[in-house]
Formats: structure tokens, C-alpha cells, sequence
């Protein structure tokens, strides 16, 4: 008796949200969550800041507790709202994938894909979207851009669809990760720097003693260089530390020191203008970049083909590279 009363219990639960809660709530809700505050929320959605804040008070009381706490100037979801959150991320996949499916059916390329992406990502993430939607062209594409830390929190947070990363998170969160891409890591120095009238290859060690320019703490590019310099007991001499792989080529190109980059990095202007490429001892690091989703997390339709295509296309980013940077061919 005790278990159909609870059955009727949660059966009456569930009608009663479905007569007094509704997408349009759902996904305002997921935006200001996802915005972490409710003017900004009112300025993605083009609404009236009122008209989230009512449609947010009916939506608490269908679900009969608090939904927002306040951190700061942030608004945050209550642990009630974790999980409204979660339900509403799991509702949309459902039906960015039935849209998908109906628009197959109908023979029509359609769906959605977000991308997280750490920084030194952006240069072959846009890239593999613009040549992806040339085979897809209904696809909406997506992307953030951040540092390592970051992107480790929109994971935990499921986010987005999909994840760029060169440095597969171990503890933080429980990923599933699928190389597609080669991500070579060299020292980049100013045109005619000194080093570069040094035998080849040039030490490390003479890499660490000049002026080096360093990503912020949270790069995974960071993280490798640094991990190699201990490894061989040395530490750069860092005289200056920037947030962006553009402001460190602006800062090598203007010769304030030299520093770490990925030679995607290298993609616009090439290896033969303000920047070059150093030969030096335990370099390049060959690392690779991935697709990173949780792997409790099952992928969308179009998220599926896009982890599919950018495994297609691992030979031919690597010709790109080498063609860049004919000297990488010695390495593989």
C-alpha cells in the first residue's frame, strides 16, 4: 500500500509541475544560471529585466523551494536549482536531438553544437567548424573560448556539447578522450635573437636563462613547459606573465623576451615573418590535442558526427603543420 501511495504521490508531483512549469521558464532559468546573473540573462534573451525575475518567482513556486542564492554580484544556483539545472540540460539534449532527427528524415542537415575550447585551441577549433559545416551547413555553431581551469568547470557543469583541450584532465572531473589532432609545443624567439646564431640544437638550459614571457596560472601549455624545465632541473628566468597566446606573440614579436607556443599558434602569419622558431634540445613536445565530453554524458546526434569528422581529419592538420614548419617532419 505504502508503494503505490508513494507512486501516486510522485505521479500527482509530476503532473503538477507539467500544468504549472514551462519551457519557456525552463530555459530562462538555464540562462540565468548559465549567466550568473539575471540582467544579463534579460539581455541574451532580449527581455525585460521584470519579466525574468516574474517568470523566475512562478517557476520557484511550481517547484516549491529556492531556486537562486546570491555569491557576491553573482547569482548561483541552490542545490534544488543544481538539480533543475541538470533536468533542464538533459531536456534540452532530448530535443536539440529529436530536431535532428526529424530534420534526417526530412533530408535536411540540422542541430546544434557548443564548443568549449581552451586558448590555444582557437586557432584549429574555427577551422574544423568552418570545414565541418561545409559538409553540414544547417548546423548553429557555438564557442567559448577559456584557460584550462575554466573549461575543467564548464565539464563539471555540462555546458557545452563538446570540449578542445591538449591536456585531459586526470582528477578533476571523469572524461572519456579521443586524440585527433597533433599539437606540437616549440620555443618561439623574436627574428635574429641571439640564440639563434647558436649551434643547433641550443641547449635547454640557455632557453631558461633569457627573459621568458609565461601564459597565466590555469594554461595546460604552461603546465607541460614548466613540468619539462623541473624535469631537467632547470627554471626560466620569467620577467613577465600574460593571459593570452596573442599578447605573448606581440610580446615576442616586439622582442621583450621569448617564450612556449603551440605552432598552431603560427597558423596566419607563418614561420617566416616576425616570430621563428627555435631548434632546441627536447623540443618540440609532441603532444595532441582532444575531444573531451563526461563520460557518463551520452553525445548528441550532431555532436557525435563532429568528434567523428575532426578524427577524419588528423593526417591531413598534421600535412598543414609540416608544411608550416617543415622541420616538425624530422619528429614524427
Amino acid at each position: 500500500m505504502n508503494n503505490q501511495q508513494n507512486q501516486e504521490d510522485k505521479s500527482r508531483s509530476f503532473h503538477s509541475l507539467l500544468r504549472h512549469v514551462t519551457f519557456r521558464q525552463l530555459q530562462i532559468f538555464s540562462t540565468v544560471i548559465r549567466m550568473k546573473s539575471f540582467t544579463k540573462a534579460a539581455d541574451e534573451l532580449f527581455l525585460a529585466q521584470p519579466t525574468i525575475s516574474l517568470q523566475m518567482k512562478k517557476l520557484g513556486e511550481a517547484i516549491g523551494l529556492p531556486l537562486f542564492q546570491s555569491s557576491g554580484k553573482e547569482t548561483r544556483p541552490t542545490d534544488a536549482g543544481q538539480d533543475l539545472y541538470a533536468a533542464c540540460r538533459e531536456l534540452f539534449r532530448t530535443f536539440e536531438n529529436l530536431e535532428t532527427q526529424l530534420a534526417d528524415r526530412k533530408g535536411i542537415r540540422r542541430g546544434k553544437l557548443r564548443l568549449g575550447v581552451v586558448t590555444t585551441a582557437k586557432y584549429i577549433a574555427p577551422e574544423l567548424l568552418a570545414a565541418f559545416g561545409q559538409q553540414f551547413p544547417g548546423i548553429e555553431f557555438g564557442m567559448k573560448v577559456s584557460n584550462r581551469d575554466e573549461i575543467i568547470q564548464r565539464i563539471q557543469n555540462g555546458e557545452d556539447d563538446l570540449y578542445v583541450m591538449g591536456q585531459v584532465p586526470d582528477n578533476e572531473v571523469d572524461v572519456e578522450a579521443i586524440p585527433f589532432a597533433l599539437n606540437p609545443l616549440t620555443v618561439m624567439v623574436p627574428r635574429g635573437h641571439p640564440l639563434t646564431r647558436q649551434k643547433k640544437p641550443v641547449p635547454l638550459h640557455a632557453v631558461a636563462e633569457a627573459p621568458f614571457l609565461i601564459r597565466e596560472p590555469g594554461s595546460g601549455t604552461r603546465h607541460a613547459y614548466l613540468r619539462l624545465f623541473e624535469e631537467q632541473g632547470l627554471r626560466p628566468r620569467i620577467i613577465m606573465e600574460l593571459s593570452s597566446n596573442e599578447a605573448i606573440k606581440h610580446a615576442v614579436a616586439s622582442s621583450l623576451g621569448i617564450s612556449i607556443l603551440s605552432i598552431h599558434s603560427l597558423a596566419l602569419e607563418g614561420t617566416s615573418g616576425p616570430i621563428e622558431v627555435l631548434e632546441t634540445e627536447q623540443f618540440p613536445i609532441l603532444r595532441k590535442w582532444f575531444l573531451v565530453y563526461p563520460r557518463n554524458r551520452q553525445l548528441s546526434l550532431t555532436a557525435q558526427k563532429f568528434l567523428d569528422f575532426s578524427v577524419s581529419q588528423e593526417q591531413f592538420i598534421t600535412n598543414r603543420l609540416v608544411q608550416l614548419w617543415p622541420e616538425l617532419a624530422r619528429y614524427l
